[in-house]
């Protein structure tokens, strides 16, 4: 490729490939300095095996350039962070056992709720979860507020009896 065709290229593509970078980085100057270093590496392939088509190459080029900018600016990022934050956030976190349990206990829950009639699975579902008040559950299903609350206690009775079976009620 001469410096000639570089050149053209320059002039025809430079102001996309850089509005291309600046969607999506939103920094101008990176945008601009990756614009740069696209077509530098171009030129620099001269020597290389020919490129079929120059313009796909930069746009790649450019691509792979600010996911590398990326990449390094998260590593500053953790590498600013003393080690005794990432210890402490180290130990904090769940561990797997953790994790597993409390999902089996979603899961026990789930089943539990599932086991209710349609009905008491919707009151509970509107109520518990939804955050209505007894009186929207009321308001919403078209049922009185004392059926809502007989609802609500028969499907709290049967989940409470439910995780006591699993060993995780009180």
């Amino acid at each position: 490729m001469s410096d000639l065709d570089i050149k053209g290229l320059f002039q025809m593509h430079a102001k996309a490939l850089q509005s291309f970078l600046l969607r999506k980085s939103r920094d101008s100057q990176l945008a601009a300095d990756l614009t740069q270093e696209s077509f530098l590496r171009l030129a620099e392939q001269r020597g290389g095996e020919p490129i079929d088509n120059s313009l796909a190459y930069l746009y790649r080029t450019a691509s792979n350039l600010l996911i590398d900018h990326q990449r390094q600016q998260l590593r500053r990022k953790t590498d600013l962070v003393s080690d005794d934050v990432l210890v402490e956030v180290a130990s904090n976190s769940s561990s797997l056992e953790d994790i597993t349990a409390a999902r089996q206990s979603v899961e026990r829950l789930q089943q539990a709720i599932a086991e209710l009639p349609p009905r008491t699975q919707e009151i509970f579902r509107l109520n518990r979860i939804e955050g209505l008040t007894h009186a929207q559950v009321a308001c919403e299903l078209g049922i009185s507020d004392s059926s809502v609350q007989k609802h609500l206690a028969r499907a709290l009775a049967h989940v409470m009896a439910r995780l006591v079976e699993a060993g995780e009620g009180p």
